[in-house]
């Protein structure tokens, strides 16, 4: 059985899909005016983690991440620019899926826009109004929070302690401070569609509402998103869809992510501590950066180190350590890879221990830590005398499965690793072309039977930090410094 955390119930619930084997799932996606930065990265492999375990265990999984393509920052931004706010949106839709591929991430089943559900939208505003839940002020519509008696549960606040924060508008033309703008009245020079309260554009948080419900029912498993999402937007979420369709629909769970702090710092841009994912994937290995995101359990806060570095560039000692580990990772798929059988084999033992650690909550670190107890042992096993083909490849094929979950060892681990190493012997000043040379010489000693110079040859390059491996297809070598 499948527990995760939600944020309604505020504890750990089982996962029972309203329908048995289908899992139908929405998670809040970017609102596209620039590259996303680490903490909505950390975001989105998060959610893909736990839609890649939803699927290993069997269930079918919908998944729908939308994208918000109209809306103040947009329109501010392409403003600034001098760029039309449509085109700058279609750019960082695409920028956002690079990063996303670059991160390995899952496609979702759908990635819903704002503009091209505008039918959609409007549509839930009316019911609003009709429902007396909503009100018309020269042109622009509300919500009236106070006649919606469930509002403040998801945040555990109450209404009469809550005050306007962020992204919660402050008008004249309210009721109540609280109530927020389902549509809001065209304003010149800004993107404007037609509806029955006069031409104009949605406000942020009904547009999610909206698209959920159009693209998983009335009624879904889970929604998803930032902590920070929390109040007001999916409280609001919840006041919209419920309140249109009556309550006990909308999502059945509620699940956010950790806030990312840089040094123990909240991310901010006014403080200059931001840190896009195009710049982090620019200087760090993408699979390394999974793991880094997974250390930490997706509800906590992250603590994403940055120390001083040289040239005025800063370092990341958890991505650097992360990249260590993922290496290890990665060289031991490869010496497995090589002693395996190549029939399929059934996974070693341990997968269950990984599998069930996810079941819990999608507890990743605890996984990661199965993962590399075991790939401890499979190295033990490798470096005894006594070889056991089977288990080897039980461990490849357990490592292989645990992987598809994670989002690693996508790549081919041979070539990996090659890359990874002539990385390191750059920076390291190694000229690779030498070290193959005198591989290519103790070869040519070991077919003379020159034993001695052979292993002469392999002292001399291990003195320099440079480790040979052996195998049926040739030696390869490593840096161990």
């Amino acid at each position: 059985m499948i527990r995760v955390y939600d944020s309604l119930a505020r504890a750990k619930v089982d996962l029972v899909p309203r329908e048995p084997g289908r899992v139908r799932m929405y998670v809040c996606g970017p609102t596209v005016y620039g590259f996303i930065h680490i903490g909505n990265a950390r975001t989105f492999v998060s959610f893909d983690v736990i839609v890649r375990h939803l699927r290993a265990r069997g269930l079918v999984v919908d998944y729908v991440r939308n994208v918000t393509d109209v809306d103040d920052k947009i329109i501010n931004r392409a403003r600034e620019e001098g760029e039309d706010p449509a085109r700058l949106a279609d750019r960082y839709v695409e920028e956002f899926g690079r990063d996303l591929d670059a991160l390995g991430l899952l496609r979702p089943d759908a990635e819903p826009r704002v503009t091209t559900h505008m039918a959609e939208i409007v549509g839930l505003v009316e019911t609003l109004v009709a429902r007396g839940l909503a009100y018309v002020t020269g042109g622009d519509v509300y919500y009236a929070t106070r006649r919606f008696a469930p509002y403040g549960r998801l945040s555990g606040r109450n209404v009469d302690e809550l005050r306007s924060g962020a992204r919660v508008e402050v008008d004249e033309r309210k009721q109540d401070p609280l109530d927020f703008a389902l549509w809001k009245s065209a304003k010149p020079g800004e993107p404007a569609w037609p509806s029955p309260f006069g031409p104009g554009r949605p406000g942020w948080h009904i547009e999610c509402s909206a698209m959920s419900m159009k693209h998983l029912g009335a009624s879904f498993d889970l929604h998803g998103g930032g902590m920070d999402l929390i109040f007001p937007h999916h409280e609001n979420e919840i006041a919209q869809a419920q309140g249109a369709a009556g309550e006990g629909t909308f999502a059945r769970h509620w699940m956010h992510t950790g806030f990312l702090n840089l040094s123990d710092e909240k991310m901010s841009k006014s403080v200059g501590n931001l840190f896009t994912a195009r710049e982090i994937l620019a200087r760090h290995d993408a699979e390394a950066i999974r793991l880094h995101f997974l250390g930490t359990h997706y509800r906590h806060p992250l603590n994403f180190e940055v120390v001083p570095g040289g040239e005025d560039r800063p370092r990341f000692p958890g991505l650097e350590e992360a990249e260590e580990r993922c290496d290890y990772f990665y060289e031991t798929i490869v010496r497995l890879a090589e002693r395996a059988p190549p029939a399929d084999a059934t996974p070693a033992a341990w997968l269950d221990r990984f599998l069930h650690a996810m079941d819990d909550d999608f507890n990743a670190p605890a996984a990661l830590a199965v993962l590399g107890e075991a790939l401890g042992e499979a190295n033990r096993l490798l470096d005894g005398p006594a070889r056991d083909r089977e288990a080897i490849a039980g461990h490849l094929a357990a490592a292989r499965a645990a992987g598809v979950v994670l989002g690693i060892f996508g790549a081919d681990a041979a070539l990996r690793q090659r890359r990874r190493r002539d990385e390191r012997a750059s920076r390291l000043g190694i000229d690779g072309a030498a070290v193959e040379a005198r591989i290519a010489d103790r070869a040519a000693a070991r077919t003379a039977r020159d034993f001695a110079r052979a292993d002469a040859i392999r002292a001399e390059l291990a003195a320099r930090g440079i480790e040979l491996r052996d195998a049926a297809s040739g030696t390869t070598w490593t840096i161990r410094r």
